[in-house]
């Protein structure tokens, strides 16, 4: 038995071109397609496919350009690969299946000397190495055959047409680890659609090819290989060798005759044992794989890119739609619309009682009307109108919420990648909104009283009638934040008991001056569309959690963009062929 060649060191350049390739691969596995749109699946399927070429031909096969050259043996249903091998090794070492489809592992037949490399399981990683015949498809039986020169291996790949899917994944995946395609056809089938997709797909990766049209009746032979080599011509195929082999009958070990296979197995046996044919098929099949991983990896990542866009537009829609809640909240406080029904008539009975005066004027005129609200059960019209403001804020802020998540759910609704994001509980607002927004108003007008306490500071008037006439004080500034003009009443504002208002203001400018109280119920103002807008965005990140929860970056695509790049510069120092770019 010969000892196994050992390996050589590759140039510099040679490692650097691998290292790129390393980082293509990360960058491709890393990528990934969460949304639904047209390209996605293409984008996993395609990105799969060169994930699985890197890992199990580029980056072995860069890792040792000296090893043995992999012929992959594939074609139709029934064209006779199996029979073909066993009569070029002349013996029985791969299984030719009777009945359709023949489900089995790939068999990997190679020279002694050569079984190192195919053992240690560099190329095609995924597949565990078996030295038994398997049904097991994720299995590669490895066969040694003397007869077989070294340099030189054979791969019984599956059906390529197979009607098990499986089958034809297989198929697919152990032809981009090919050094060179022997495509086995028949005069009956080499006109078929499949095989023709998987040639030209071939040929776009720069596969070395060579055809075997078998079965041929003698009567056809001229016809078919001269339509044939027609039909390589005209896709560009025209350079692979073409083998015709005749209808013949097989001796007693199911082999065909070594003088109907002798112009094949002369033409492998040369190759074998020429080193620098060998390479030149290794580094042209080699070239070709990188030079195609260019116009694929754009394609993955204008997929990625669309999907990038996917997301910013549902995110943009979600935006959209509650910014128009935001402007009809911020409305809301300026129209006069909440001055109107409970809260119009709980202010003027507010004013009109005289409670907001004497809160300003004793502490015992207050006390005296919690003591009669006590005895007649009656609250004080002060605690009805921050009630009855507390109602309309929280209804206005829950029929925006309403209406902002309404709109979202049917933007989404129209997005494809949308659609498949939503959920019926997202067509409304939060179950607890309404709990949260009546929080949040008692919370702010809190803030509202604080907001007077600290600016009345030493004034006489409101240290006199202290908490009390901070309250009067404090509902009078929230009646103000409902108004555009501060209590200078103009156009709705007059049909809402402006006269009361300007009495009230009076009283407060007395106290504050006309400036603070603008000041006032403008901080007010903010503070409240501040708290409504924390509170939106609650509302909001329901739907943009979604897009977020994807984890698509912002420009996927440039990253699979730029490490393409490098991998075709590297590539182009490298030049296997001897053709520099």
């Amino acid at each position: 038995m010969l000892a196994p060649v050992p390996p050589t060191e590759p140039p510099a350049a040679v490692g650097d071109l691998a290292s790129a390739l390393s980082r293509l691969r990360a960058t491709i596995g890393g990528t990934t397609y969460p949304l639904v749109m047209p390209s996605a699946e293409e984008g996993r399927r395609i990105g799969a496919a060169l994930v699985a070429q890197l890992d199990d031909y580029l980056l072995p096969r860069l890792a040792r350009l000296d090893a043995p050259l992999l012929v992959v043996v594939g074609g139709s249903t029934g064209a006779g690969k199996s029979t073909l091998v066993n009569s070029l090794v002349r013996a029985p070492v791969t299984r030719a299946g009777v009945l359709r489809p023949t489900t089995r592992s790939p068999v990997l037949v190679s020279h002694p000397s050569d079984s190192p490399w195919f053992r240690n399981g560099q190329l095609l990683p995924g597949l565990t190495r078996t030295a038994e015949s398997s049904t097991d498809p994720q299995t590669l039986q490895l066969v040694s055959a003397p007869a077989l020169g070294p340099g030189l291996a054979f791969l019984d790949a599956p059906d390529i047409d197979s009607v098990v899917d499986r089958n034809r994944q297989l198929a697919a995946q152990l032809l981009a680890a090919a050094d060179l395609w022997l495509f086995v056809t028949t005069a009956s089938r080499y006109a078929d659609a499949v095989p023709w997709e998987l040639l030209t797909t071939a040929r776009l990766r720069g596969t070395v090819i060579a055809l075997v049209l078998d079965r041929v009746p003698p009567e056809a032979a001229g016809e078919v290989s001269a339509h044939l080599t027609e039909m390589l011509t005209a896709r560009d195929m025209g350079a692979a060798p073409v083998f015709v082999l005749p209808e013949s009958t097989l001796d007693g070990s199911g082999l065909l005759s070594e003088e109907v296979t002798r112009p094949l197995h002369d033409w492998f046996a040369q190759l074998a044992a020429d080193g620098n044919a060998r390479a030149a098929v290794v580094k042209q099949t080699l070239d070709g794989a990188l030079a195609a991983l260019g116009p694929a990896v754009a394609g993955l990542a204008e997929a990625a890119d669309e999907q990038a866009a996917a997301a910013k537009a549902l995110d943009e829609r979600v935006t959209a739609a509650y910014r128009t809640s935001r402007r009809t909240m911020a409305d809301g406080l300026q129209d006069g619309r909440l001055l109107r029904g409970e809260v119009l008539a709980r202010w003027q009975e507010f004013i009109g009682t005289g409670e907001f005066l004497r809160t300003l004027e004793s502490r015992v005129g207050q006390l005296r009307d919690k003591i009669v609200a006590t005895i007649t059960g009656r609250p004080a019209p002060g605690r009805n109108l921050q009630a009855a403001l507390e109602s309309q804020l929280a209804t206005l802020l829950r029929g925006v919420a309403s209406d902002a998540a309404e709109q979202a759910y049917s933007s989404w609704q129209a997005h494809p990648a949308g659609a498949a994001l939503l959920e019926p509980s997202l067509q409304g607002p939060s179950a607890d909104l309404p709990q949260r927004a009546e929080r949040m108003v008692r919370d702010w007008q809190l803030f509202v009283l604080d907001l007077v306490r600290s600016e009345a500071g030493d004034k006489r008037v409101v240290a006199r009638g202290a908490a009390y006439a901070v309250n009067g004080i404090g509902l009078t500034v929230m009646i103000a934040v409902f108004t555009s003009t501060a209590f200078i009443p103009t156009g709705a504002e007059l049909a809402v008991g402006a006269g009361t208002t300007v009495a009230a203001q009076k009283v407060l400018e007395a106290i504050f001056g006309d400036q603070a109280i603008r000041t006032l119920a403008t901080r007010a103002r903010e503070e409240l569309l501040a708290r409504v807008n924390v509170l939106l965005d609650a509302e909001a990140a329901r739907f943009t959690d979604r897009t977020a929860a994807v984890g698509l970056e912002l420009e996927p695509g440039a990253t699979l963009r730029q490490a393409a790049a490098d991998v075709e510069r590297s590539r182009e120092e490298v030049a296997l062929t001897g053709t520099p770019s």
